[in-house]
């Protein structure tokens, strides 16, 4: 497949991205991050390795693009989940008030 990352034209493979990301040891993910195998590594270690460019010569987006087009699977930042038992709004003020306790 041809792809555009960061004004350059790259003709990358599945297997291609697959073989180069072989035996690379992947970075703590903060942001973005593509699985490839069975690791999930950030998206611009994988832009880098697949690209040979610097980090800052290409966006995130470029590279879930192509990610997303040969096939892996690509997430954004992770989505904080609400605590179970969290107080609703209501809740939370009628406990702050002092509501009476239930008999």
């Amino acid at each position: 497949m041809r792809c555009v990352i960061a004004r350059f034209p790259f003709d990358l493979t599945k297997s291609g991205v697959l073989e180069s990301m072989k035996g690379v040891k992947p970075e703590q993910v903060d942001g973005e991050s593509v699985i490839i195998g069975r690791r999930t590594y950030p998206v611009k270690q994988v832009g880098q390795v697949i690209t040979r460019q610097d980090r800052r010569d290409f966006s995130a987006g470029e590279v879930v693009r192509a990610m997303t087009r040969l096939g892996f699977t690509c997430s954004g930042l992770p989505q904080t989940a609400e605590p179970e038992g969290a107080l609703t709004p209501l809740q939370r003020a009628s406990a702050e008030l002092g509501a009476p306790a239930a008999v």
